[in-house]
């Protein structure tokens, strides 16, 4: 076979070409060293006739027009015929490779295929290879082999001057400098077509070729995981894509909705490429970005993050049910039954045929239901997290949507960080609502991941970790602890230890999945009022993590538990969690618990001890989360606390409610002249201490006043104190391998004896529970792996208090006495000597004011009643005690000659 050379089509080209300026086409059309024909429009298969051998090239210039003769030659109009008129000087062949004296038979088809091969394989050797750069090109360069009709079709493409933009991918031209936009934006540079291209191939390049530190495929691997579980989302790190691809990086945040279109494509090659048959389960694969750099708060969202992609957290406060959501929709018509379609629905209004192709109809159209797909459509509301809303602020809200397979991967009371795309919610009735042009405002989620186990540690730095560790070496971190428990609060000791052992909290057990057991322990202030229960609540408030505060009269049993209500748009039974769900995981305080309605409160019986809010109403029957800590605070019948009478009389609570407390502290307003002065010198000097107008911070008196249990103690920093408990709740797990039980198998038989006798709260077997839950939480305050011997004291002593305090006054003594062994420990031997010396001072003052009628400025007691006292609880030497600060600040003076002690008032 000889190459072959058209002369009349070769005219043509060479007229288009001298009207035409377009330099690319000047390229594309510009004849090579000789003038052949090959791969601009002749087919191997079509039948040329023969020609004769002569020489042609001065015919062919005096048929082109000259540059300078104005538009030049006319080429369609009534003349165009006369290009293809039959010119024997020129149609021939040339001489060059054909064979004369052999007649051309039929070639098969491999010969034929060989031989354009060799053609080809010449005229690149001679530099006719490509004809300009992208609009012609060899099939060998492509994965498959694509007939010459193809090529035909590119070069009249070229020869009507059609630009080749958005005709075919091999035809667009590579973009290296992909961040130079030429005056675009961001959002109009990636939708055209050869930025879109280059973007492509860089993120399928991304996916392909990625490897960690190891070295070993990322996306390999997490493909691979995504398949096993049948799922379409591939989660992206920003952080590794910004290492790799910063355009990329770049243009994400700032045109999402075009970019993630491009990277979905993109992953669903690749994801194909590892798994052919994987669209048969999966017909479109998302990619999801996670670890987005700048986090916004749900209140700081404005104008300018619109159709950005954003960065949130916050608590789901409601979820709608799973709905399907038309994708590409086709409509059948009604006249002649003729499908319309596919119609692609946007998300932003419907997309409606106008008439019938086939019968030129107006309608009506129906939805034709077996070839319609569908998507799967879910609305969450998301709410500003308890612990970030300022003070007096209403937390704010938004709505998200889910789709895909993102929905149902949260649910009410979850704490999620949303990735998505902050647009514009073409709602008519909201629009309405907020009144036009005002628009509502959504987020298209992109990836949620729930700040579960672990997210809270990730703010703690490496140097809060080390001050962390060195503060739990220190030997009296327990002491230390409980006395920063409300720095500004005065006294009140066993309270400060309740909270604290509340604050870090057990450990939850779930054997097998079946049965869960709380690890969260419950508290109850219950007293006179003034004595600061709502002051500890508030600290609570703030040293938590993450804290919800509610009153009693503020609240009701739905706005504690759950309730369900109808979507005010959709008119659609919603889910909204109440106090208790929000807290999950933190702490809920419930102030003037006595003031709610007996049916509000056992609304929460099941939420303090299973744990959970079971929902079965109006059609939906669910059971949320609330693994929370509730501190609750209480005033007795009355007002004031009757040491007279039991726990259950003084309070308007049920049994079934108190047993569920851990610890239950009663809080007394008891007169006692010395601790009343040193009180109030305490209050007025945190006044003189904290006025804004102090510059200097001094105080008067204030240094002198000392905690009696806390006087040798230094306090920790409170912001220190906070990531403290905020990392042993995350790190620290410990184990009951090493627990005495024979112990606490002893106290709670004895317990349940006194409990029959005095029939005060009964004792059951939640309170063995409380007592394991309080044993973990002391081995948690010293970053223990191990319950010890001393967490199992600590805990029998604050279970012991706790119920003692609850006693008649008259039964209170004798209980004392009977577990003195128990409540001694890790008490110093001061302070429970100046526990007896306070007792032995009050029935002094009580018997003067019986015989003298009045009470006395100095009430002076004989050493020897101290000392058989001492004797009573094994301390035989009170020469320290004499000599304590302890003994001096409470006003006592010892008298070694007559063996008295005084106290002066």
């Amino acid at each position: 076979m000889g190459h072959l050379l058209y002369i009349t089509n070769i005219r043509n080209f060479q007229l288009v070409y001298e009207n035409d300026s377009s330099e690319s086409f000047h390229m594309a059309t510009s004849p090579g060293p000789t003038s052949r024909r090959g791969d601009l429009t002749s087919s191997p298969g079509r039948d040329l006739p023969p020609f004769e051998d002569e020489g042609s090239e001065g015919l062919l210039g005096d048929n082109i027009p000259d540059e300078e003769d104005g538009d030049g030659e006319e080429l369609i109009g009534d003349a165009m015929e006369r290009d293809y008129r039959p010119i024997p000087e020129l149609d021939r062949y040339e001489v060059e490779g054909l064979d004369e004296d052999e007649d051309l038979s039929e070639l098969s088809p491999g010969a034929r295929a060989a031989a354009e091969e060799s053609m080809r394989r010449r005229d690149r050797v001679e530099g006719m290879g490509r004809i300009g750069r992208g609009l012609l090109y060899d099939s060998e360069d492509e994965d498959d082999a694509r007939p010459t009709k193809r090529q035909r079709r590119l070069a009249e493409i070229a020869a009507e001057g059609i630009g080749a933009e958005g005709e075919d991918e091999e035809m667009i031209e590579s973009i290296e400098n992909l961040e130079d936009m030429k005056g675009h934006t961001v959002r109009e540079w990636v939708s055209m077509a050869a930025p879109r291209l280059e973007i492509y191939h860089r993120f399928k390049n991304f996916l392909r070729t990625h490897v960690d530190e190891h070295g070993h495929n990322v996306f390999k691997e997490r493909i691979s995981d995504m398949c096993k579980e049948n799922k379409e989302s591939l989660l992206a790190n920003y952080e590794e894509l910004a290492s790799r691809e910063h355009v990329l990086a770049y243009f994400l945040p700032e045109a999402p909705s075009e970019m993630l279109k491009i990277f979905d494509e993109a992953a669903r090659e690749v994801v194909l490429a590892m798994y052919p048959k994987y669209d048969r389960i999966a017909h479109e694969i998302h990619v999801r970005i996670g670890n987005l750099p700048l986090v916004e708060e749900l209140r700081s969202l404005r104008q300018l993050h619109l159709n950005q992609l954003i960065r949130t957290s916050g608590v789901v406060t409601r979820c709608t049910g799973v709905l399907p959501q038309l994708g590409m929709v086709k409509y059948n018509c009604n006249k002649c039954n003729f499908i319309l379609g596919p119609f692609f629905q946007s998300q932003n209004q419907e997309v409606k045929p106008g008439s019938c192709p086939e019968c030129q109809s107006l309608g009506p159209f129906d939805i034709n239901m077996e070839q319609t797909v569908y998507q799967n459509y879910q609305r969450i509301t998301i709410q500003e997290s308890p612990g970030k809303v300022a003070a007096g602020r209403l937390p704010r809200s938004k709505d998200a949507i889910l789709l895909a397979d993102l929905v149902d991967t949260c649910k009410p009371g979850d704490e999620i960080e949303l990735t998505g795309i902050y647009n514009n919610n073409y709602d008519g009735s909201l629009n309405m609502a907020n009144g036009f042009p005002v628009f509502a405002t959504v987020i298209m989620a992109n990836h949620i991941s729930r700040k579960d186990e672990g997210v809270a540690v990730a703010e703690l730095t490496d140097e809060d970790v080390k001050a962390i560790v060195a503060l739990s070496k220190d030997e009296r971190i327990g002491e230390r602890i409980f006395a920063s428990i409300g720095p500004s609060i005065y006294g009140h000791e066993d309270i400060k230890r309740g909270l604290a052992l509340a604050l870090f909290g057990g450990e939850a057990k779930n054997p097998g999945g079946k049965h869960k057991v709380r690890g969260d322990i419950n508290m109850l202030l219950c007293g006179d009022p003034g004595t600061a229960k709502s002051q500890f609540l508030k600290y609570v408030e703030k040293v938590a993590s993450r804290a919800v505060f509610t009153t009693g009269q503020g609240a009701s049993a739905v706005g504690l538990t759950a309730y369900v209500q109808r979507h005010p748009v959709t008119r659609e039974w919603t889910l909204e969690a109440g106090a208790l769900v929000l807290a999950d995981r933190g702490v809920c305080l419930i102030d003037e618990f006595d003031k709610m309605n007996d049916q509000d409160r056992t609304s929460i019986h099941e939420a303090m001890e299973q744990q959970s809010i079971s929902i079965s109403k109006a059609g939906i029957v669910t059971s949320l989360q609330a693994r929370c800590t509730i501190i609750a605070a209480s005033n007795p019948i009355g007002g004031r606390y009757d040491p007279s009478l039991t726990f259950s009389e003084n309070v308007d609570l049920t049994e079934p409610i108190i047993s569920r407390f851990d610890v239950l502290c009663v809080v007394r307003d008891t007169v006692d002249p010395v601790q009343d002065e040193m009180l109030a010198r305490f209050v007025v000097g945190s006044h003189i201490k904290h006025h804004p107008s102090n510059k200097e911070g001094g105080m008067a008196g204030l240094e002198e006043v000392v905690l009696p249990n806390t006087s040798d103690v230094p306090p920790i920093p409170q912001e220190l104190l906070r990531k403290y408990i905020m990392y042993s709740k995350e790190r620290v797990r410990p184990k009951l391998n090493q627990m005495d039980q024979d112990k606490v198998a002893r106290i709670y038989s004895e317990l349940r004896k006194e409990s029959m006798a005095t029939g005060s709260i009964p004792i059951t077997v939640r309170h063995i529970e409380s007592m394991i839950r309080m044993a973990e939480a002391h081995a948690r305050m010293h970053l223990r792996d191990y319950v010890q011997e001393d967490d199992v004291n600590m805990a029998i002593r604050v279970m012991l208090e706790s119920f003692i305090d609850t006693q008649k006054f008259s039964v209170m003594r004798s209980m004392r006495k009977t577990f003195a062994r128990y409540l001694a420990f890790r008490r110093d031997n001061n302070e429970l000597l100046l526990f007896i010396l306070k007792q032995l001072i009050s029935e002094q003052v009580a018997y003067q004011r019986n015989r003298y009628g009045a009470q006395q400025d100095n009430i002076e007691i004989a050493e020897k009643d101290l000392v058989d006292k001492a004797r009573q609880i094994n301390i035989h030497s009170l020469s320290t005690f004499y000599d304590s600060e302890l003994f001096r600040s409470n006003k006592f003076s010892h008298d070694a000659k007559k063996k008295l002690i005084v106290q002066q008032f």
